[in-house]
């Protein structure tokens, strides 16, 4: 049985050894990269899309998540030109504010353009939609086990 690893809003992890990664998604995001040649996968799950510059620069954010995930591959050996990505997550959760709405669907878009602006091919994606998601990445076979949640137990 292989070591598991939950990963929270903010977090990064980048399975070195075979590990099975796990997050709980409702609006968050979670952006799955592998590299196909060292066969090394890694996730992040974040909150919101961009970072506006105030506080402490945290991964808790898009455009902080994705880059800091992808640089953490390349530290370790990982070639850019043969990692791809995998997106879940960014579900409509029902609040009262139109505008925290909008979270999960701008979470999505952030994902596409920064994967994009960075060269990184999205091979698959699971988004949007009203339910939470769980997904659980085996490390080092690319592989993503998918199961929706309902709302009401959702925590992001």
């Amino acid at each position: 049985m292989l070591p598991r690893k939950f990963i929270h809003v903010g977090e990064i992890f980048i399975g070195v050894e075979a590990t099975e990664i796990v997050t709980v998604l409702g609006s968050c995001v979670a952006v799955c990269l592998y590299d196909r040649v060292t066969m090394i996968g890694g996730m992040n799950h974040y909150l919101l899309p961009l970072w506006n510059g105030n506080g402490l620069e945290s991964p808790k954010f898009g455009n902080i998540a994705i880059p800091r995930l992808l640089e953490t591959m390349e530290n370790i050996g990982c070639l850019r030109r043969n990692i791809e990505a995998k997106i879940f997550g960014g579900a409509n959760i029902h609040v009262a504010n139109s505008e925290a709405q909008m979270i999960g669907q701008k979470n999505v878009m952030i994902a596409k353009e920064t994967l994009r602006s960075l060269g990184i091919p999205i091979k698959a994606e699971d988004t949007g939609g009203n339910n939470g998601r769980r997904i659980m990445m085996i490390s080092d076979a690319n592989r993503i086990m998918l199961k929706y949640v309902q709302n009401e137990i959702m925590h992001d």
